[in-house]
């Protein structure tokens, strides 16, 4: 394991402010880059599989850029009946994804990749991990739905719904090993790839 008498050079692959939010959780200094990566799912191509990929393809892009770095890397993919669902971009579309979610479960799933820099042609140089959230929407009237929207306008958000915010009005249940994995960025997780990493939160 690498030391952990000097914390090593912490970057944030993710242009998500919600992302940066949590990070900040941690009170560890830390940097942010934004990977350009092609985000687009493969043709037949599963929902966990996707995330997955994305993270690990969004932290090794920054690494390349950031020798001997950590580099945290994270995607999340939802999905109704195994379909993905993603980002609606407009009041329209996330009407219509909060339509056909209501009453029904939504399966979350949050990859998280830790990219050791240090770690140069090591294999374990990549820890990495998918965090699945199941939540359950609440049978609401569209009217409801279209006034949650346009108070809180989620466009961004896979799902159409911020649960750190209103949103949470719309869920009924919420079940996870990590509470902080539907907001985008699963906390128990990083720290327990933090920690294997040589970091430590508390001093030495």
């Amino acid at each position: 394991m690498p030391s952990s008498t000097a914390l090593p050079r912490l970057i944030l692959a993710s242009s998500s402010k919600y992302r940066k939010e949590l990070l900040s959780r941690l009170r560890l200094p830390f940097e942010i880059l934004v990977p350009a990566i092609d985000e687009a799912p493969h043709i037949g191509e599963a929902p966990e599989t996707t995330a997955l990929r994305l993270a690990k393809e969004k932290a090794f892009a920054v690494a390349q850029q950031a020798p001997n770095a950590l580099v945290i890397g994270s995607d999340q993919v939802a999905t109704l009946d195994g379909e993905q669902i993603g980002k609606p971009g407009t009041h329209a579309n996330a009407l219509e994804q909060l339509r056909k979610m209501r009453g029904r479960q939504v399966v979350f799933h949050t990859a998280l990749c830790l990219w050791d820099g240090r770690r140069k042609g090591d294999e374990k140089a990549a820890q990495i991990q998918n965090v699945q959230t199941f939540v359950m929407f609440r049978d609401l009237p569209d009217h409801e739905l279209d006034a949650y929207l346009r108070i809180e306008q989620p466009y961004d958000c896979a799902g159409s719904a911020k649960n750190e915010g209103l949103g949470i009005a719309i869920l009924e249940k919420i079940e996870s090993d990590d509470p902080t994995a539907l907001t985008g960025l699963p906390l128990i997780a990083l720290t327990t790839m933090l920690r294997h990493a040589g970091v430590s939160f508390f001093g030495e």
